[in-house]
């Protein structure tokens, strides 16, 4: 007798507020794998309220059928395995982490007491001296050295970590689209990077959604 297994996919909800920001990476991922989910997006206004009914209080949040799971990255990388964006080798996978880990870190580097001061201040700055102080200290401190070293990998291959697209590659040009849309010339020692940030967006099912997704300040 022939047994046939039928794999169920989950029922998949992702809540995050009505933006980009720590959740878009994970839309992008779905948008590609083709995943069904429920994109709930919580207002501002309604965020007090709903805070109280989320696990931990805290979002992005992902709902698998009735478990949630927390955190961004987690979230993230859970989503890519089931989107074929994670390799099959453990070395170039763990290299995908390395990349979107330090990627994720570096809006923290600049909150840590001792290393970059500036930002503790950043809060009381006009937007001229936020555009300063991001140009002289944050970007070139904290942004530059990662970009260096990415255009120097990127100058012998297409996709950053393997010869396929990996979503190492939709970190990579989420997280530099975003600089390029507000500060492209600070990208311009890059080619092969902005190149990468376009590839990535020029993917059909990326393009289709950068096409029909919420247009969101951030």
């Amino acid at each position: 007798a022939t047994t046939t297994t039928t794999t169920i996919m989950p029922e998949y909800k992702l809540i995050y507020f009505n933006a980009r920001g720590r959740a878009e990476l994970s839309r992008w991922i779905m948008a590609y794998g083709n995943i069904t989910y429920t994109d709930e997006r919580v207002e501002k206004e309604d965020w007090p309220e709903k805070k109280k009914s989320l696990h931990g209080g805290k979002v992005p949040l992902l709902m698998v059928d009735d478990k949630p799971l927390p955190q961004s990255m987690a979230i993230a990388r859970y989503l890519a395995k089931q989107a074929g964006l994670v390799p099959q080798d453990d070395m170039d996978s763990a290299y995908c982490d390395a990349v979107t880990d330090t990627l994720n870190d570096c809006p923290e580097l600049s909150r840590r007491p001792g290393n970059y001061r500036h930002i503790a201040r950043f809060s009381s700055m006009s937007e001229e001296e936020k555009k300063k102080t991001y140009r002289e200290e944050f970007f070139p401190n904290v942004m530059e050295p990662v970009l260096v070293r990415l255009n120097k990998r990127l100058e012998e291959r297409e996709w950053f970590v393997t010869d396929k697209v990996t979503w190492a590659d939709f970190m990579i040009s989420l997280v530099f689209g975003e600089v390029r849309k507000r500060k492209a010339d600070l990208l311009e020692p890059f080619p092969k990077v902005v190149a990468l940030v376009q590839r990535v967006r020029d993917l059909p099912a990326i393009k289709q959604w950068l096409e029909t997704s919420p247009d969101t300040p951030f």
